[in-house]
């Protein structure tokens, strides 16, 4: 029975899917920016609610400009924070050649890096800047790849600097997925190692009901710290989020 429910789950997701594409390509461009964060925030709440997962929140988003600062456990990662408060994402270039993927992530305004590449990374830094002088919401995983949602990996200084530059503020956000019966960290939303992204969701479309917690932390200023001091303690306060 659970299998066949994951089937029908799995059929809603491909049309949500599609109606997102399509409302990119058609609607989007006669939207404008406000209008167009509020719709991402209500897709993406819907997409989780055919997954299974809902989302609490704890704390208060930041306005702009703010750089948000989260751990980083599944591609569903986008998905809740935008449930939870619209931004634009730092992703990897690779998310962008995703089939109808890449252009669900595009339309909700997302910049890309190229991973490994030092001058891209400057490309990014300087874009962020200046998405940040204009007073937007940014969103970046300083972790730079998914863990396992229970241990951190360190935090990359790098996509820090737009904030020292921007003399914005970055706020500290921590996200955990909680069995709704158990009130236990689950595992299965993991991406991680070998899987992929058709094995984490058919893993997360099995698995019952999930509580996807978003918990905000206080903003806070570099006020001196080099960014890669400012890096790890953002990591503690991440990890103290997640307690």
């Amino acid at each position: 029975m659970r299998s066949v429910n994951a089937i029908v789950k799995f059929l809603r997701v491909i049309a949500q899917v599609l109606h997102g594409y399509w409302t990119i390509r058609t609607i989007f461009p006669k939207l404008n920016d406000e209008q167009q964060a509020r719709y991402v925030e209500v897709w993406a709440r819907g997409m989780l609610s055919i997954i299974g997962i809902e989302v609490r929140v704890k704390g208060h988003p930041a306005p702009g400009p703010v750089l948000m600062a989260a751990n980083h456990i599944s591609w569903l990662d986008i998905l809740v924070m935008h449930a939870a408060c619209h931004c634009r994402f730092v992703a990897k270039s690779e998310i962008r050649s995703w089939p109808l993927v890449g252009v669900l992530t595009t339309g909700g305004g997302s910049l890309y890096i190229e991973r490994g590449s030092r001058n891209d990374a400057m490309r990014v830094v300087h874009q962020m800047a200046s998405a940040l002088q204009a007073g937007q919401v940014l969103a970046a995983f300083p972790e730079g790849r998914t863990g396992d949602g229970i241990t951190l990996l360190p935090f990359h200084a790098n996509l820090l600097q737009a904030a020292i530059s921007a003399d914005a503020p970055i706020q500290p956000v921590a996200l955990q997925f909680i069995d709704a019966q158990s009130k236990q960290r689950s595992l299965a939303p993991c991406y991680r190692d070998d899987d992929t992204l058709i094995s984490s969701l058919w893993r997360t479309l099995c698995a019952p009901p999930l509580l996807a917690q978003v918990r905000y932390g206080e903003t806070q200023y570099a006020n001196g710290r080099n960014r890669r001091t400012w890096a790890q303690d953002l990591q503690a306060d991440v990890a103290a989020l997640c307690q």
